[in-house]
């Protein structure tokens, strides 16, 4: 039984839809392709930016890094004022101390602190260690 289909049609029929897959799957590869490569670029700069952005942040020199710096900068000049005002109490009392102008109570007190002397009207508390 035919159905007035020669041989040679079917076999131009089986090329024909051979050749339309292969079209269709290479239409599908381009599609594939140009939506994949665009998309493969953007990932990889969009990894490659985060990654120096979250460095810009958190790094050795980075946002967060300044932020403690200048803390620690805070606590050092207060530290360094402390100091200052300290060190001048003590040339104020070394000044004190200068043969030009001795002052007597203090004089005394250096002294009895140094020989372990005690005056006669002074009260002495013994502190437990």
């Amino acid at each position: 039984m035919t159905l007035g289909l020669s041989k040679a049609k079917p076999f131009a029929l089986n090329h024909s839809l051979i050749i339309s897959v292969q079209r269709s799957t290479m239409v599908i590869r381009r599609r594939l392709r140009a939506f994949l490569f665009p998309l493969a670029l953007y990932c990889v700069s969009g990894a490659v930016s985060s990654y120096f952005v979250w460095h810009a942040v958190h790094g050795d020199r980075g946002l967060l890094a300044k932020v403690e710096y200048r803390q620690q900068a805070a606590a050092l000049q207060s530290e360094h004022d402390g100091l200052k005002g300290e060190r001048q109490a003590l040339e104020r009392r070394i000044a004190m101390l200068r043969a030009e102008s001795v002052e007597r109570d203090l004089l005394e007190e250096e002294a009895r602190v140094q020989l372990g002397r005690v005056h006669r009207n002074d009260v002495v508390i013994f502190l437990p260690r």
